[in-house]
């Protein structure tokens, strides 16, 4: 047994007789502070995601965050990870089982702060909100649009049922439940906030609420409730809580997010802030008693296609890259950084004579795969699946479809060449006429329009291969559907008749790829190889060589890379790796030839 794994055991046997000693608390609210079993409580808070962290690595985390000298665990639940279509619901696979990582957090001798949204942002795909509800051609989110709430009714129950039984109340370590999210940033509709607090008391909630909203009079008067905590995102000075009190003298302000690092979208360099400013905030906060969360202490992954998106004006569309290791104090690998040892030394200083942090723990380790030699190829062309008829191009959540690509193919009658418009492009497009790869179009770029050439053909096949990234999740653009979203004209001609074929990519799709081997002409193009393993660890799979696609490793979805970058290297936990034989599939938009890829142990 090595000594990472042996620590592990250790700590869980140690925990498990702590959890089997668990006590009833009493946490409240008074008008400056909050009091645990009567006593004030300052919340030293470190936010991860259990979506974005692999079950195994849960304890490790959550450990880490205690050793730089949090107190408490902030977490958010998404809601589209949780129901994957109306009343299915997965709340016990992997890291799917919410009640267990609340569990481990108690576990380890910390408290809880839950923020289940329903709503979140997040940088998650659609906010944390689930794709079927644009299946709805005109439906209105976060509000009181009823098909919202029915929807939203049900997620809140289900939920309820998993933690109800963990608040402190009840002998858990959950301290209060957030209402939505940063609502002030989106929408003034006070009955929908009241609404979903009611709805939260009515199914077993009766720890205090708070709500999160950034520190400016519109945003407090339209997010907050009048018996909950403000959140301050962030808040970091006097100002900022004066405002707070401001709106709602009688209840206790404090800094929902404290921002450590920030997030990078795709064509950005990394945003990596600087640690001066934090440490003086942190030093403030501490001198000043008031309550902080780490968002984020450690940031995780964008695994598969749940990587979200911003836009602040109707034309400007940004995605996120798939590594949300957010520069935070816990990097992606959940190392500890030098931001970690400046804020765990920061810290230390304030604890009471003769106490200590805890130890850090042992880290996970590293391995750095070989270049692998990718043996198979296998066609997207070669594996459609059966086409739907439509008089026009519909987007992704029309035909139930989640995320991945989408296939919309016409002939073109009429007009044949000349210029392509494709209007309300969600994201990225190849576009294709007689099987001739033509260009591509970006939204990210504002790309809308391509120049069709001549073909001998009498009546040219005209294929547009779309691929939905990042739903938009944040402010006031969130209905963003994936796909073509309105229309394809040529020459001002709208073009009807079209076959569309789903293409979500998803693990099954991925194990029944027909594989050959022998050149390819045409992109849209999966890549397979082989490459054995004596001994595993976590990694990064550099493909800095590669354009634009998904990595698949045995079946999991390491998330997309861009050849625009910054991020080239993609994290490849050691549980979802094996001794012995592994395999990598790698589906690229734009290459015909594979390209080298192999194992790094970090990212740049």
């Amino acid at each position: 047994m090595n000594k990472f794994i042996l620590s592990i055991f250790l700590s869980i046997t140690l925990s498990v007789s702590l959890f089997s000693q668990a006590k009833i608390h009493s946490f409240k609210l008074e008008k400056s502070e909050f009091l645990l079993d009567g006593k004030p409580f300052q919340i030293i808070s470190g936010e991860m995601h259990p979506a974005r962290i692999p079950v195994e690595y849960w304890r490790q985390r959550i450990q880490m965050a205690k050793a730089m000298g949090c107190n408490t665990i902030a977490a958010y639940v998404f809601w589209n990870y949780h129901e994957s279509e109306p009343g299915v619901f997965d709340f016990q696979t992997g890291n799917h089982n919410i009640a267990q990582f609340i569990k481990i957090v108690q576990e380890e001798g910390l408290f809880l702060i839950l923020r289940p949204g329903p709503y979140v942002c997040a940088e998650w795909d659609f906010g944390g909100l689930p794709s079927y509800l644009l299946s709805i051609p005109d439906i209105k989110v976060r509000c009181m649009d009823p098909r919202y709430t029915e929807a939203a009714d049900r997620y809140i129950k289900t939920l309820a049922l998993q933690v109800k039984d963990l608040q402190v109340t009840k002998g858990g370590p959950i301290l209060m439940v957030q209402a939505e999210n940063e609502y002030g940033s989106y929408g003034n509709d006070r009955t929908y906030m009241k609404w979903v607090q009611d709805v939260w008391k009515k199914n077993g909630i009766e720890v205090p609420f708070y709500t999160a909203d950034g520190a400016t009079p519109y945003m407090l008067e339209a997010g907050s409730l009048p018996d909950a905590a403000i959140g301050l995102d962030p808040g970091a000075n006097a100002e900022n809580f004066a405002e707070a009190t401001k709106v709602n003298p009688n209840v206790p302000s404090f800094c929902s997010e404290l921002y450590p690092g920030w997030l990078t979208h795709w064509g950005e360099k990394w945003q990596r802030p600087d640690t001066t400013d934090l440490l003086k905030d942190v030093k403030w906060l501490m001198d000043n008693k008031k309550s902080f969360n780490f968002y984020v202490i450690h940031g995780g992954t964008n695994f598969g296609y749940w990587a979200g998106a911003n836009a602040f004006s109707p034309t400007q569309y940004q995605p996120d890259v798939t590594s949300y290791d957010y520069d935070a104090p816990i990097n992606e690998m959940g190392q500890a950084t030098p931001k970690y040892f400046a804020l765990r030394n920061l810290l230390a200083k304030y604890l009471p004579p003769k106490q200590k942090l805890p130890a850090i723990p042992a880290a996970i380790p590293v391995i750095e795969i070989p270049e692998i030699k990718m043996t198979a190829t296998a066609s997207v062309w070669d594996n459609l699946p059966v086409a739907i008829q439509s008089p026009q191009p519909k987007p992704m959540e029309m035909f139930g479809q989640k995320g991945g690509f989408i296939l919309y193919r016409t002939k073109l009658i009429g007009h044949k060449k000349g210029k392509l418009r494709i209007t309300e492009l969600h994201d990225y497009a190849t576009i294709f006429v007689d099987g001739k790869y033509i260009g591509k179009l970006d939204r990210a770029q504002a790309e809308n329009i391509i120049e069709i050439p001549e073909s001998a053909s009498a009546n040219p096949q005209l294929d547009i291969l779309v691929e939905g990234m990042g739903r938009i999740n944040f402010a006031e653009y969130m209905i963003d559907r994936k796909g073509i979203t309105d229309r394809v004209s040529l020459n001002g001609m709208t073009l009807m008749d079209w076959q569309i074929f789903t293409l979500p990519f998803d693990e099954k799709d991925v194990q029944n790829l027909k594989f050959a081997s022998g050149e390819n002409t045409k992109p849209g193009l999966f890549f397979k190889g082989e490459f054995e393993l004596a001994v595993v660890g976590d990694t990064y799979l550099d493909v800095s060589q590669w354009e634009k696609g998904v990595v698949w490793v045995n079946g999991h979805n390491l998330g997309r890379y861009w050849n625009i970058g910054p991020q080239k290297q993609l994290y490849c936990p050691a549980p979802w790796l094996k001794k012995g034989k592994n395999e990598i599939v790698i589906f690229d938009m734009h290459l015909l030839a594979p390209k080298p890829v192999k194992g790094a142990k970090s990212m740049e």
